[in-house]
């Protein structure tokens, strides 16, 4: 008996132990691949500021490493992204927020079930459509009120990432308002609030640092788009404020040079990797601010 038993709690040792080495190699893996992405933008970056002062990267207005006259402010670039991200924002986290009120406080269960998953389906949409649909809908839209606009326009490209982002902040947000505990609506009821004041003014503060995480994590998918807005916003790298001129983010100035025909070891590749770590920098800063932002505000619940 007691042999068998002791075998026994041997065989579930060994089992564990190999189970928790799998999961180990995965994780290992998976920050292994980070590191040796980080490893080969800042490579390669340095490559580029060999030939190219990083004052004159980070303060100069014009953007034209392949084509002569050269020229390496990155500034145009940051723009054409902030303009992007920034646009995008303006549509989804008043649509997104509204939405996941809604499905918080509103909706009926049934109706929950089946809008939030529908929600999600946009989610799942290729990027590249969404690029379509901003040049054959969005930007004719656009043309109907504004003539002028041109094919490619910064306001397409941002309503198209709007769009595009609204799930992931209806869905989050929808999520830290669904887990405030009741307890906090039936006090606000008990003292006389309307549902919209306990909406608005119990369970959004309630679950802001998940509502703030939802909007900062969009925004960061938003910073990295790449296909919609080389579709929808064009490759023309500018600081304008004008929404219908042609603007270019840095993920598509990356797609361009990737598909182009520059020679490895030229300046033009190598400013791929400066974009690529500039780009990488700025969404780390991004999903770094929303973690601090959960652990700063996050309320607990018994």
């Amino acid at each position: 008996m007691n042999i068998t038993a002791g075998s026994s709690g041997s065989i579930d040792d060994r089992k564990n132990a190999a189970i928790r080495y799998v999961f180990f190699s995965c994780a290992f893996v998976t920050v292994l691949t980070t590191l040796g992405i980080i490893l080969v933008l800042v490579q390669g970056s340095i490559e580029f500021f060999q030939h190219v002062s990083i004052v004159e990267y980070l303060t100069e207005t014009e953007w034209s490493p392949v084509i002569s006259p050269h020229s390496y402010g990155v500034l145009p670039l940051v723009w054409g992204t902030l303009v992007i991200t920034i646009g995008s924002a303006l549509i989804a986290i008043p649509v997104g927020t509204a939405t996941a009120i809604y499905l918080s406080e509103y909706a009926d269960p049934q109706v929950r079930k089946t809008v939030k998953p529908t929600l999600e389906i946009l989610a799942g949409i290729p990027t590249i459509v969404y690029g379509f649909f901003a040049l054959s809908f969005i930007t004719p839209l656009i043309q109907r009120f504004y003539p002028e606009t041109g094919t490619f326009n910064a306001a397409a490209g941002a309503i198209v990432v709007g769009i595009m982002i609204i799930p992931m902040v209806s869905s989050l947000s929808e999520d830290a308002m669904s887990a405030v505990p009741d307890d906090l609506r039936n006090a606000a009821y008990g003292l006389g609030a309307t549902k919209f004041e306990v909406s608005t003014s119990v369970v959004v503060p309630a679950s802001l640092s998940g509502v703030i995480a939802s909007y900062i994590l969009a925004l960061s998918r938003a910073i990295g788009e790449t296909m919609a807005v080389t579709l929808a916003a064009g490759m023309h790298p500018q600081i304008t404020v004008d929404p219908l001129e042609p603007i270019q983010t840095m993920t598509a100035y990356m797609v361009q040079i990737g598909i182009s025909d520059v020679s490895v070891g030229s300046i033009g590749y190598q400013s791929l990797f400066a974009v690529g770590l500039t780009l990488f920098v700025m969404t780390l800063s991004m999903n770094l601010l929303s973690l601090w932002i959960k652990s700063r505000y996050r309320e607990e619940y018994q």
